[in-house]
C-alpha cells in the first residue's frame, strides 16, 4: 500500500508491486489510469478481506482526483470498506482515506466538506501511535487541507517536512513524490526557484521510476514553472502529449494545458472551482 493505495511496494522502486498477482497487475493498471479495471480485479478479494476493501477504495478515491467524477463509486467502496474492518490500524486507514474523500470533493468536487475532512483525520491520528505507518500518510493529507482549504502555509509545510521525512524512512518512494512536489511549490511561493526546481525535478524523476505513467505530466508541468521558457515550453507541450494518450487526466491538468476538451462531468460530480495550484 503506498499513499493513494495500492502502489510499488518492492524497495528497488521500479514500480513493480510483490511478485504474486493481483498486486502488480493492479500497480500497473492503476499508473496508467485505469482504475475500474483495477478496482474490478480486486472486487472479489474485497468482500472479505479489509485490507483489499480499503485498497480498492483508495484506488477509486484516486480515480476521483484524476477525473473529478465517479464521487458515488467511491464512496460506495468506502462505505462498504468502512463497515468490514476490524482492526484499530484499519479504522485508521479507513478513516484516513474518509478524510482525503472529504478534501477532494472540497476542493475539486460537488461541495464543501472540510469539517468533514478534519474530523476523519483527528480520528486517524487518535487512533495512530506516533510511529505507525500510516502517519506519513495522514501527515501529507493534512498539508493538503491546510494549504489548499485553510491556505496555511506554515501548518501546510510542517505537514509536508514531516510525511516528507517519514515517507523516506519508510522506503514510500511515490509518497515522497508527492511531498517533494507540495514542499517545492511552497518554496516557489516564497520566492525560492532553487530549491522549488530541485523539488520539482524530483518529483519527476521519482514517477519516472516507479512508472506512475498518470502522475508524469502534473510533474512535468510543476516543471515548467521554473524552467526556462524553451524548456518549459518543452514540458508542456510533453505533459499535453501525455494527458491526450491517458483520456484526459487529469482533468484539471488538461484544462489548463489545453490539452484535449474536457470531458463534460457526470451526474454524480463536477469540478467544484478553477484549481490555481497542486491539489495532490
Amino acid at each position: 500500500m503506498s499513499e493513494h493505495g495500492w502502489g510499488p511496494s518492492s524497495p528497488d522502486a521500479r514500480g513493480r508491486a510483490a511478485p504474486e498477482e493481483p498486486g502488480d497487475t493492479v500497480w500497473r493498471l492503476r499508473s496508467r489510469a485505469c482504475w475500474q479495471e483495477a478496482a474490478e480485479l480486486l472486487r472479489p478479494a474485497a468482500e472479505h478481506d479489509p485490507t483489499v476493501a480499503l485498497g480498492r477504495a483508495e484506488l477509486l478515491i484516486e480515480q476521483c482526483l484524476f477525473t473529478a467524477a465517479h464521487w458515488t463509486q467511491a464512496e460506495q467502496a468506502l462505505r462498504f470498506a468502512e463497515a468490514v474492518v476490524a482492526s484499530t490500524e484499519q479504522r485508521a486507514s479507513a478513516a484516513c482515506a474518509r478524510g482525503f474523500l472529504a478534501y477532494l470533493a472540497s476542493v475539486i468536487g460537488p461541495r464543501d466538506r472540510l469539517d468533514e475532512a478534519q474530523a476523519a483525520f483527528g480520528r486517524t491520528s487518535a487512533l495512530l501511535p506516533p510511529d505507525a505507518p500510516g502517519r506519513p500518510l495522514l501527515d501529507f493529507r493534512r498539508g493538503l487541507v491546510a494549504e489548499n482549504l485553510l491556505r496555511d502555509r506554515s501548518a501546510a509545510w510542517i505537514a509536508y517536512r514531516r510525511a516528507h521525512d517519514g515517507a523516506g524512512e519508510r522506503g514510500d518512494e511515490l509518497l515522497r513524490s508527492y511531498t517533494w512536489r507540495h514542499l517545492a511549490a511552497l518554496a516557489l511561493s516564497h520566492g525560492d526557484r532553487g530549491h522549488a526546481r530541485e523539488g520539482f525535478d524530483a518529483s519527476l524523476r521519482l514517477r519516472e521510476q516507479l512508472g506512475f505513467t498518470v502522475g508524469v505530466a502534473p510533474a512535468l508541468a510543476a516543471l515548467a514553472e521554473v524552467s526556462e521558457p524553451a524548456e518549459a515550453a518543452r514540458l508542456r507541450a510533453e505533459a499535453a502529449r501525455l494527458v491526450q494518450a491517458l483520456g484526459g487526466v487529469p482533468v484539471w491538468l488538461a484544462r489548463q494545458l489545453g490539452a484535449v476538451r474536457a470531458p463534460a462531468p457526470p451526474p454524480d460530480g463536477r469540478i467544484g472551482r478553477e484549481t490555481r495550484g497542486i491539489i495532490s
